[in-house]
């Protein structure tokens, strides 16, 4: 290019490229991933909340009405408290497992959209439980907590499976320690579905034993 009749050369054009000893263009793509995540766990788990609301009509209630009227709100609390708490360790579950996750590629991105997108999904049938004590209404909240164990169960195996994206010197004891508790919650609430059948809210109760034994298991395979 000529200016006033001399070269003038055009300023040059930034490297893409990552300074030497910055971070790798997968690294980078690797804390979006969990960032991305750690934003989707969060909305869902504080949308929840949002489905706990006085019955109508109790804004001039006496202290007695209005402890009745929260008392009766049990079904909502249940739904929220276990929710909450499968969406927690689900959470813990996702953080330990990309601990050891070193890489991703397009397939990884993929399983986690999945896993995603069940975790946003689980404040409405948390809702439906909530105002629904009928076989379908747990059955529902049965099987959407199933699908997102299993979505999440599917991304550890594909990262896993000799050892595609996983520090190659992962041992076999690590890899199943990340698998049996969302294993045995999946096992709960495919038992939950027989026993709804027959006392939905026998079923519901029976998911509270998902906790203690997550934190069993977690111990012994400590």
């Amino acid at each position: 290019m000529l200016f006033n009749g001399r070269p003038v050369n055009p300023p040059p054009i930034p490297s893409q490229d990552p300074p030497p000893g910055g971070p790798s263009p997968n690294h980078l793509g690797l804390e979006r991933l969990i960032f991305f995540s750690d934003a989707v766990f969060a909305i869902a788990i504080t949308l929840l909340v949002l489905d706990i609301r006085l019955p109508p009509g109790t804004s001039g209630a006496t202290s007695q009405q209005l402890l009745r009227a929260l008392m009766s709100l049990w079904p909502e609390y249940l739904a929220f408290f276990i929710s909450f708490w499968v969406i927690g360790l689900s959470w813990v579950s996702h953080h330990r497992k990309f601990l050891y996750i070193r890489r991703i590629d397009s397939s990884l991105l993929a399983l986690n959209l999945l896993m995603l997108m069940l975790i946003a999904f689980v404040p409405f049938p948390t809702a439906v439980m909530s105002g629904s004590t009928t076989w379908t209404a747990t059955a529902f909240y049965a099987l959407t907590m199933i699908l997102m164990c299993l979505s999440g169960l599917a991304l550890w195996w594909y990262a896993t499976h000799h050892r595609r994206l996983v520090d190659p010197h992962l041992g076999r004891a690590q890899i199943r320690r990340e698998t049996v508790v969302p294993l045995a919650t999946v096992v709960i609430f495919a038992s939950s579905l027989v026993i709804a059948a027959v006392a939905p809210g026998l079923a519901r109760i029976a998911w509270i034993l998902i906790f203690p034994l997550a934190i069993l298991l977690r111990r012994k395979a400590a």
